[in-house]
This record gives structure tokens, C-alpha cells and sequence, in this order.
């Protein structure tokens, strides 16, 4: 470039400002600019019910002074193995059209990462819109989930007791279900790693949401409930709607399972029984279910349903020593991780991970590392459901002390699937 040719100006940089209740039209116009639904027969108090203001926040830029982003962010307890810690759920990532290419998701994404470590909390959640966005910014994809498309009357194995299952099918209703739904869905989720609280009362609202516009055409939602045997819990429950439809004079109705919770096989055995044997339907699709779910050893033909394999929750550690010992491990670990993270450089360099199944410690270290791992990478391990030894596998870790990987492996690995169908 000669001395005589312009210096292109650089673009400034957005300013991250809180957003109040008072600015809800502004976030709800950039949410509809960012993610093109209709708004006709929209109500937007159930969404609105959901924000944390106080952890609510718009990138603005200049010149003239626009808002071109938001974010939000929810207080959740996230299960992980053997424990929880305190996690930020990060929902609500939205920039304008037409101001991509400014650096606003980059802004926006930094200033939630410092605002989730201040707070204390170790660990980001989100489930991503689009996959291929969140792993520049440290997030690991830390469970998957399946989903199937059972023929009417799939045949299921018989599963001792559920013939005894008392069910109530009723029209769901809010002010009538949702304590019960809440008290199923909190018992069945403590010892699920990634299954993050609902302890709001919007959250525990917003599964019975049922606009106009969600039903395409299908009924209201219906609840079918397990009862409980001793007073306690519901033993699960389905929220469910039927659309009604023919083919050639046969029916052919759809049964869409918005969400389903069991917590013993038997309630699974009766549920998924009632579902795929309603009159005049002909394919019953399923919410997302863990990898591990009953459903997939109680189906006698599992390839029948179609199995499609799709993302569940990703995890961000933003506090590596924090996040590390909270949770536990299968057998005994003693390791050094030398750790990248570009954005967070409080977690970058080296640590020493010791525990096992009773607490686990992690603590800065000198000695040399046994394993090279990105933060990326860590979040995607968590949780217990991806192993180490895949990773490395994929060319994703690096081993740097022979014999290291295999025991630590094992013991971040976890019995139970990680699981997050709750699409916060």
C-alpha cells in the first residue's frame, strides 16, 4: 500500500449494554429478525416469562445507534457425574441480518463467558441452532440423542409389572399439571448427567406453551400420566397431540411426542404402549431421547423407527479447576492436562486432576503434562458420554505420556448417557 492510499477505518467494536423488561420489543423484533418466524397469533408473554433480566444483554453498534444482537442467560443446576455444579444456560443467541460480519456474536459470546465465570458459575451450557458456531467460542458437544418414527403399533417386549401401570390420559393444562409434571421431571433428572433444573415456575410452565402457531393444524396437547404407586412422584408422562389424517381412505394420523419423562421400565413399557396403539393414527415421532433410553431395548424391531442421530447439550468450561472437581470419576485418576483456551486464558496451561469415585481435586501444576487437550475438548468429555480414547481417536487430543490415555479415559467416562432434552 503507498503512503498517498487511505488507511481503511476499523469497524468499531460493539458495545455490550444490560437490556431491561421495559426493552422486551426489542429483543423479541432482533429474535424475529434472527431466526424468521410468523408472528401472527404469537404471544410472546410465555417467552418473556422465561428472560433473566438481569442477565439479559444487547451488542449495539453506532453511527446511527442500533441494536444489532442479544443474549440471555438462565441460572440452572446441571447433573453431572456423581454431583452438579451451578451452570450458566446460555439461550437466546441472536444477531440481526443485516449485521453479520461485525463482530457482535464475537462480543456478545466473550462478555457471557466472563459474566458466567463471575458469577461463579464453572460451566456454560446452550443448544445450538447451528452446530458448526459454537465450537470457535470453547463450547464441546457433550451428549447426542436419537430420535425415532414408530409405525402404529410397533411391538414393544414385555416388561414385568407394567400391566399394573395406572394411566391418566387428560387435555394438558398448566394450572393443573404443570407441579406434577415438575415433580416427575425433578426426580427423574438428578442422576442424569446434563439434565439441567426447571426449578422456575415459568420453566416449569413453558412444556404446557401451545400457540396457534405450534400446532400446525394438530389438536391441543395432551398429558398421559404414570401414577405413582405410594403418593410420591408421578412414575413419567407423556405431553403429546395427534394430528388427524387420511391416505387412500385409510388413517394415517400423526402422534407428536413433545416430551416424555419416565423413571422405572415399566412406566416406559405402559407409556410408549399407549402411544403407539392410539385409534386412527399410522406413525407415532418421538421427543429426544437419551442414548441409553429403555425405549431402544424394549422395541423388538428398533430399525423399524428410523433412528436419527442428533445434538443435545454443549458444554463451555469457564472454570477448568472448578468444573474438574465437582464432578467424580469411575476409577481412580491422577493426570496432568495441558490445556488450551484462547478466550479465557485463566484456564490455559497446565493442571493436575486427582479423584476418583468419592471427590476429585484440580489444582495449577509444574510437572510435565501427560495429555494436550483444547477446551473444546474438555466440555465434550464432561459429562461422561464421549470418551477420551475417541477423541484422540479423531485426532482431537494428543497423548503425550505413553500409557496415560487409557486410565483416564475410563475414568471420565460414565454408566448412565448424558442427557438434555429440555431445549432451553
Amino acid at each position: 500500500m503507498s503512503s498517498d492510499e487511505p488507511v481503511p477505518a476499523e469497524k468499531p467494536a460493539p458495545e455490550i449494554r444490560a437490556l431491561g423488561a421495559d426493552q422486551h420489543a426489542l429483543l423479541t423484533d432482533i429474535d424475529q429478525w434472527a431466526f424468521g418466524f410468523d408472528t401472527e397469533d404469537l404471544d410472546h408473554r410465555p417467552f418473556l416469562a422465561m428472560i433473566e433480566w438481569d442477565r439479559t444483554f444487547g451488542a449495539w453498534l453506532g453511527d446511527p445507534e442500533r441494536l444489532a444482537g442479544v443474549t440471555t442467560a438462565m441460572d440452572l443446576d446441571l447433573p453431572v457425574p456423581g454431583g452438579s455444579v451451578p451452570c450458566g444456560g446460555l439461550a437466546l443467541v441472536a444477531v440481526h441480518p443485516a449485521e453479520r460480519r461485525r463482530g457482535v456474536m464475537s462480543a456478545l459470546m466473550e462478555h457471557h463467558l466472563r459474566a458466567v465465570r463471575e458469577r461463579g458459575e464453572p460451566v456454560s451450557g446452550l443448544h445450538a441452532a447451528e452446530q458448526a458456531i459454537y465450537g470457535r467460542f470453547g463450547y464441546g458437544l457433550a451428549s447426542r440423542h436419537f430420535r425415532l418414527t414408530l409405525p402404529r403399533g410397533a411391538e414393544l417386549r414385555d416388561v414385568p409389572g407394567a400391566d399394573a401401570v395406572r394411566l391418566r390420559l387428560e387435555r394438558a393444562d398448566a394450572d393443573a399439571h404443570a407441579d406434577l409434571v415438575a415433580a416427575c421431571y425433578n426426580a427423574a433428572r438428578l442422576n442424569r448427567p446434563g439434565m439441567v433444573s426447571r426449578l422456575r415456575e415459568s420453566h416449569q410452565r413453558w412444556p404446557f406453551v401451545d400457540q396457534v402457531w405450534m400446532r400446525k393444524d394438530a389438536e391441543t396437547l395432551r398429558l398421559l400420566l404414570a401414577e405413582s404407586d405410594d403418593g410420591g412422584p408421578p412414575r413419567g408422562y407423556a405431553l403429546f397431540r395427534r394430528k388427524g389424517d387420511w391416505a387412500d381412505d385409510v388413517p394415517d394420523g400423526k402422534v407428536e411426542v413433545r416430551e416424555l419423562i419416565v423413571r422405572d421400565a415399566a412406566a416406559a413399557r405402559a407409556l410408549w404402549g399407549t402411544l403407539v396403539d392410539l385409534d386412527l393414527t399410522g406413525s407415532v415421532s418421538t421427543d429426544d431421547r437419551p442414548m441409553d433410553d429403555p425405549l431402544l431395548h424394549q422395541l423388538v424391531d428398533f430399525r423399524a423407527g428410523k433412528p436419527r442421530l442428533i445434538d443435545g447439550i454443549w458444554l463451555r468450561l469457564v472454570d477448568v479447576a472448578e468444573a474438574l472437581a465437582a464432578r467424580r470419576y469411575s476409577t481412580e485418576v491422577d493426570v496432568v492436562l495441558e490445556v488450551t483456551d484462547p478466550l479465557l486464558g485463566e484456564n490455559a496451561g497446565r493442571w493436575q486432576l486427582k479423584g476418583g469415585p468419592d471427590g476429585a481435586a484440580c489444582v495449577r501444576t509444574d510437572s510435565k503434562p501427560d495429555l494436550a487437550i483444547d477446551i473444546r475438548e474438555l466440555g465434550t468429555v464432561y459429562l461422561g458420554s464421549v470418551t477420551l480414547d475417541a477423541l484422540a481417536g479423531a485426532g482431537q487430543l494428543t497423548e503425550l505420556k505413553d500409557g496415560a490415555l487409557a486410565p483416564a479415559s475410563r475414568a471420565f467416562s460414565w454408566p448412565v448417557a448424558a442427557y438434555c432434552g429440555w431445549g432451553f
